[in-house]
């Protein structure tokens, strides 16, 4: 019987470990739900940047197809007057680019944790006070006896 007050602090430091690494450890359920989080803002953004993209890619062709969209658009940068025509010269490449705003790059933070290490000293220290406090327990009940 005595054994078995001290062999409850290993498993007291195991319980503690276990635990403190499914819920709030590097692979935890904390982590694993801020990812998931981040998995969300991601694809928001993926569809973000797929409707500019599906926004610029119509703005292109209609500047290469439509010619009252393109003499609208260089009206807009102002190149030209009202009465000047505008011709397309095909292999020329532009002398000013066309300012378009394409989106930003969303990088996503790592999940905050209590690391490993951490959980390992908190579970050795738990095992550690349980082991001291049935060892006390024993001195006082000798000293009593």
């Amino acid at each position: 019987m005595k054994v078995f007050k001290y062999i409850l602090g290993i498993w007291a430091a195991i319980a503690v470990y276990a635990l403190f690494s499914f819920l709030a450890g590097p692979k935890g359920l904390s982590a694993y739900n801020y990812l998931l989080s981040e998995k969300d803002i991601q694809w928001n953004n993926i569809r973000e940047l797929g409707m500019r993209n599906e926004d610029l890619e119509r703005t292109r062709n209609n500047l290469i197809y439509d010619h009252d969209t393109l003499l609208v658009h260089a009206r807009q940068m102002g190149y030209g007057y009202e009465d000047e025509r505008f011709i397309r010269i095909v292999g020329l490449s532009n002398i000013k680019p066309i300012p378009a705003e394409v989106g930003t790059v969303y990088s996503a933070e790592k999940p905050d944790f209590i690391s490993d290490r951490n959980i390992k000293i908190a579970a050795l220290c738990i095992g550690v006070m349980f082991f001291a406090f049935f060892f006390m327990l024993e001195i006082i009940d000798k000293r009593s006896k």
